[in-house]
C-alpha cells in the first residue's frame, strides 16, 4: 500500500479498517485456496515420511529442472551464461557449484530480469517486502506456486497440532493496521474472511498492552502467531498481571530468532507449546518445529548451503517462475548432522541444526573472531520487557534495555560481565529506553553490528594466520 493510500486507509473509522481489512483476506484466500487444496495439504502431510532417498531423488531431479529452466528461460541468468561462453568458458549449468552467489541488492534492482520469460506477470501474485533494510523487495508467484506454498505451510504449522481450519487465531505483525500514533484501542483489525485478529506491532508500550490481552479474550483467539520480540513483550505482561484467561492451542513464532528465554516465558503465560518457524518472503527455504522440538525443513522450498562461516545460501525450488539460485539469504545457522538419529517424532524431514540470526549482524571481537550468540546475557533476568546489542565499534557495544518493574543497577552490571565474558575488553554502556525502535516492517533487531567496512577488515586480518613462504 503507498503512502497515500495508507493515510486515507487510516483515516477511516476503526470497523471500516476492519472491513478493508476482510476484504484483502477475501483477496489471500482466492489465491491460496482452490478445490484442489485438501489434496494438497494430504500430499504434504504424505511426504513428511519420504524416505532419505526419495527425498534425494526428488531434489536432484527437481534442482535440474530449476537450473535449467533457469539457464535457459531466465533473463538475467541466461545473459550470464551466454557471457561466460562468449568468454571460452566451458563449465556446465547442471552443476550448482558453478552457478555465482547472487545478492539480494541485485534482485531488487531487477526483479522482473529473474522472471522466467514465458510467464504472465500480469496474472501472478506479486508481494512487496521490505525485510530488515526498509528497501521493496518483489516476488512473483503463479496460482498454483501460492497453493502449494499454502498447503505445505497449513500442513506443518497447525496442521501438526490438529487445529481445525476454522479456528480463530491472532497475528502479531508489521503491516500499520493502526496509526502509529494511536493512543486509544482499538490497536487491531478483525479480518473475517481469515478468521484472523490482526494485532499491530507498534503499540506495544506496557500501558497499553492489557488492552490487547483483552482482545484475544475478546475474540476467542485459538492460536497466535507472529514476531517473538511481540509475543514475548505481551507474555511478560500476561503473567506480571497474573492473567489466567488466555490459554492458547499453540503460537507460532517467524520472521526473528526465538530465544530460550522468549521461549520459556511465552509457554507459560499461554500456556501452550511454542513451535518455531522458519521462512522469508523469497520462499528460498523454510522450516517449522514439530512437538519434539525439531526443526524440520520444508524440502520443496529449496535448497540450502551453509557457508563456513555460517551463511545461508538457497536456491529455490517451490518456484519456477521467478527462480534465485544461490541466493544469499541474509541468515546464519547449520543443519543437522544426516548421521545424527532422526527426530522422535517420526517425520523423516531433514532437520536444521538451528538458526542462529542475520548474517550480517555477527558482532566480532577486537582479535577478530565472531562474538556468540550474546542473547544469553539476558537469561534469567525477569525485568526486562525487551533489548538489544549494538556493537559501535571494536572496543565499543551499547546495549538498550526496556525494563520492567524490578529492573536494577545490579542486571546492569550483570549484563555488562556477560558481553565482556564473550566478547573480551570492550566497552559497555547499558541504556535504559522505553522501547525499542523497529524495523520498517515492525521486527525487532536482537543484535546490529554498526562496525564500518574498514573495521570489520581489521578484525578480519587480526585473526587471519600468518602465510608461511617457502622455497
Amino acid at each position: 500500500m503507498n503512502s497515500q493510500l495508507l493515510a486515507m486507509y487510516h483515516c477511516l473509522p476503526a470497523p471500516t479498517r476492519s472491513m478493508v481489512a476482510s476484504l484483502r483476506g477475501w483477496y489471500l484466500n482466492r489465491w491460496r485456496l482452490s478445490g484442489d487444496s485438501a489434496r494438497l495439504v494430504d500430499e504434504a502431510r504424505d511426504r513428511d515420511h519420504w524416505s532419505p532417498a526419495r527425498w534425494q531423488a526428488w531434489r536432484e531431479e527437481r534442482l535440474a529442472f530449476i537450473l535449467e529452466r533457469a539457464a535457459t528461460r531466465v533473463p538475467y541468468y541466461r545473459d550470464y551464461w551466454a557471457a561466460r561462453r562468449r568468454r571460452g568458458d566451458q563449465a556446465s549449468w547442471d552443476q550448482l557449484e558453478n552457478w555465482p552467489l547472487l545478492e539480494k541488492e541485485r534482485v531488487r534492482a531487477t526483479p522482473r530480469a529473474f522472471l522466467a520469460d514465458d510467464c504472465q506477470p500480469r496474472k501472478m501474485f506479486v508481494e512487496r517486502t521490505s525485510g530488515t533494510t526498509g528497501t521493496p523487495l518483489e516476488i512473483w508467484r503463479s496460482h498454483a506456486t501460492v497453493a502449494q506454498l499454502y498447503a505445505i505451510a497449513t500442513a506443518r504449522t497447525r496442521g501438526w497440532d490438529d487445529l481445525p481450519p476454522g479456528a480463530r487465531w491472532a497475528r502479531l505483525g508489521g503491516q500499520l493496521v493502526t496509526p502509529v500514533q494511536q493512543r486509544r484501542p482499538p490497536f487491531w483489525v478483525w479480518n473475517w474472511a481469515m478468521r484472523q485478529l490482526y494485532l499491530s506491532s507498534y503499540h506495544l508500550s506496557p500501558d497499553l498492552i492489557p488492552h490487547y490481552l483483552d482482545a484475544l479474550v475478546e475474540y476467542r483467539i485459538i492460536y497466535l502467531s507472529g514476531y517473538p520480540s511481540a509475543i514475548h513483550a505481551l507474555a511478560q505482561q500476561a503473567l506480571r498481571a497474573g492473567r489466567r484467561d488466555l490459554r492458547m492451542a499453540a503460537v507460532y513464532t517467524n520472521a526473528e530468532a526465538l530465544y530460550p528465554d522468549q521461549r520459556r516465558t511465552i509457554a507459560a503465560a499461554f500456556n501452550c507449546p511454542v513451535r518455531e518457524t522458519y521462512g522469508m518472503a523469497e520462499t528460498v527455504a523454510g522450516a517449522s518445529e514439530c512437538a519434539n522440538g525439531g526443526l524440520h525443513q520444508w524440502p520443496e522450498s529449496g535448497h540450502i548451503e551453509v557457508q563456513p562461516d555460517g551463511e545461508f545460501v538457497c536456491t529455490g525450488l517451490l518456484n519456477p517462475d521467478m527462480i534465485l539460485i544461490r541466493y544469499r539469504v541474509g541468515d546464519r545457522g547449520r543443519l543437522a548432522d544426516r548421521a545424527q538419529p532422526g527426530c522422535r517424532c517420526g517425520r523423516t524431514l531433514p532437520l536444521m541444526g538451528g538458526i542462529e540470526g542475520r548474517a550480517d549482524d555477527v558482532l566480532l571481537t577486537r582479535d577478530g573472531r565472531a562474538a556468540p550468540q550474546l542473547d544469553i546475557v539476558f537469561d534469567g533476568i525477569g525485568t526486562i520487557r525487551e533489548a538489544q546489542i549494538i556493537q559501535e565499534r571494536l572496543d565499543f557495544v551499547r546495549v538498550r534495555v526496556a525494563p520492567a518493574p524490578g529492573f536494577t543497577a545490579a542486571h546492569e552490571q550483570t549484563i555488562t560481565m556477560g558481553v565482556r565474558e564473550r566478547m573480551g575488553e570492550v566497552q559497555v554502556v547499558v541504556d535504559r529506553v522505553e522501547t525499542i525502535p523497529r524495523t520498517a516492517n515492525g521486527k525487532l533487531r536482537a543484535v546490529v553490528c554498526n562496525l564500518s567496512a574498514e573495521e570489520r577488515m581489521a578484525a578480519a586480518t587480526v585473526s587471519r594466520p600468518a602465510m608461511t613462504v617457502t622455497t
